[in-house]
């Protein structure tokens, strides 16, 4: 075992500079050196702009002022997501952080629903959750500002700008002495007798030697793929989107910011809208099979809230990850570990599980094939599972206006896709594997959203006496109801909190 006294992070954006502040944490004290490799000739993807709740104790853990961070990278408040057009056109759900109601007697909210509606409860399920109802009414607050323990939590996340946010994690992890180089990566030489990375060289003949290497070198994978020959497990047959067109825009509609994202599907795929506080961040993910990539243009710029700020952005790519995440001395993160679209924001989640389950196995005595196995087994589950997410978006449709959606309805999943459903569809019982991303609330949103109904519900709910569940549901509606009330509009919250400079 060779101790680990210099990290190497090859290549900068999101990514790179997400794992340089998070690492920079184990300088203080320890007897170690951070170096980060990126050239600014070589552009970033940029269009993870939407996040999830977990990256909120990520920022936490890093000690970054949240008001600071969100003025710096123009950030907005994100309750969920808004589907439109996925289940049937013209159709509309919310994908809400928080939960519906709350378990009682151990048994799922969405069940004592179903039995409340076999008895003449006639209210929707959204009325349930904060989340929504706040998304719906373009409000938003902070658990701190209300905190009262008879008052549901709020569950958010952010809109970034995620090259601002980049930049902005790059002065923190420089302060905390981590050495950026600006050039390319021009060749990798590996060790012999164990085939690790020993050293990298620039263009400009600097030799960079590392004891472990952080890969965030996007799609082409420079040390884990190129230099290592690692593998890719590719997942087109089940998410057979492969090109996206970014394009951001002015918002001269007159509509403020949205505290939540909208996905939009069309004919051979979808349009994300994320609403920083002075601009919107937009893209249109489809598949090239049945769209051409001006037709996919011409249907996102017929679909913009203002005027393009920038030239159109065309990305291509392969979803799916790699056969091994960390392969030798080389741990890749980000677009060199895989991709699968950003339908539920979680690209540079994954960038968040991936340093915190590096740090968490890392020891600076060496690296043994007990962390490589450990690392790579638990991130393979995380994406098998948030792979199945995914597929149910467009498995679960009653679309039949394109060949696309007629493809993606009958095509067929995973089965271990086709048991959650089934186990929803027969008693809206939902079983998460594990510690999994999404929650009983995420799965039966979408599911409910597009069209899956429960037919039955856990016998189990008929324990209590129909007057006292109708008390418990109105007593959330009532709680749900209060706090909405009470919040500000998200514009208002933001100008007051945290207002981005022009």
């Amino acid at each position: 075992m060779k101790p680990i006294r210099h990290i190497v992070i090859v290549g900068g954006g999101t990514a790179g500079w997400m794992a340089a502040a998070a690492l920079s944490r184990l300088r203080e004290g320890n007897d170690l050196s951070i170096t980060l490799i990126e050239s600014e000739e070589i552009g970033t993807v940029g269009v993870g702009e939407a996040t999830i709740p977990p990256f909120v104790e990520f920022n936490q853990l890093l000690g970054v002022d949240e008001r600071e961070m969100m003025a710096s990278c123009q950030a907005t408040f994100k309750l969920g997501i808004q589907f439109v057009n996925w289940g049937k056109q013209g159709d509309s759900y919310i994908h809400p952080f928080g939960a519906y109601g709350y378990p009682i007697d151990g048994v799922g909210f969405q069940q004592h629903w179903h039995r409340a509606r076999a008895l003449g409860d006639a209210r929707p399920i959204q009325v349930f959750n904060l989340e929504t109802m706040a998304a719906y009414f373009g409000k938003f607050a902070r658990t701190d500002d209300y905190r009262r323990d008879d008052l549901p939590p709020v569950n958010y996340a952010y809109h970034i700008d995620a090259s601002r946010y980049a930049r902005f994690l790059r002065g923190l992890a420089e302060t905390r002495g981590v050495v950026r180089k600006e050039g390319r990566v021009a060749d990798t030489a590996l060790e012999g007798e164990s085939g690790f990375v020993q050293s990298v060289t620039m263009q400009d003949g600097t030799v960079v030697e590392g004891d472990l290497f952080v890969d965030c070198s996007g799609f082409r994978g420079l040390l884990i793929e190129q230099a290592l020959g690692t593998g890719y497990e590719d997942w087109r047959h089940y998410l057979p989107c492969d090109r996206a067109v970014a394009l951001p825009c002015l918002r001269e509609d007159g509509s403020p910011p949205a505290p939540f994202t909208r996905a939009t599907a069309h004919s051979a795929g979808w349009q994300w809208c994320v609403p920083l506080q002075q601009r919107n961040g937009n893209g249109h993910v489809y598949c090239s099979e049945y769209m051409a990539d001006d037709e996919a243009l011409g249907i996102l710029n017929g679909n913009l809230a203002g005027k393009p700020q920038a030239d159109p952005n065309f990305l291509r790519f392969t979803t799916g990850r790699r056969k091994k995440f960390w392969n030798g001395n080389v741990v890749a993160l980000g677009l060199a570990a895989g991709f699968m679209e950003p339908l539920e924001s979680t690209s540079i989640h994954l960038i968040n599980t991936g340093v915190n389950k590096l740090i968490s196995l890392l020891s600076l005595d060496g690296i043994t094939p007990v962390q490589e196995e450990a690392f790579n087994r638990l991130t393979t589950k995380e994406y098998l599972r948030i792979r199945d997410f995914l597929i149910l978006h467009y498995n679960a449709t009653e679309r039949t206006d394109s060949d696309f959606w007629n493809h993606v309805r009958t095509m067929a999943v995973p089965d271990t896709l086709t048991e959650k459903i089934e186990l929803f569809r027969l008693n809206g019982q939902i079983f998460r594997e594990e510690d999994e991303l999404f929650t009983e609330t995420s799965w039966a949103a979408v599911m409910m959203g597009q069209g899956i109904a429960m037919e039955g519900h856990n016998p189990m709910a008929a324990r209590i006496p129909a007057d006292a569940l109708r008390d418990q549901f109105n007593e959330i509606e009532k709680s749900v109801r209060y706090v909405v009330e009470r919040m500000p509009a998200h514009h208002d919250y933001l100008a007051r909190y945290c207002p981005a400079a022009a």
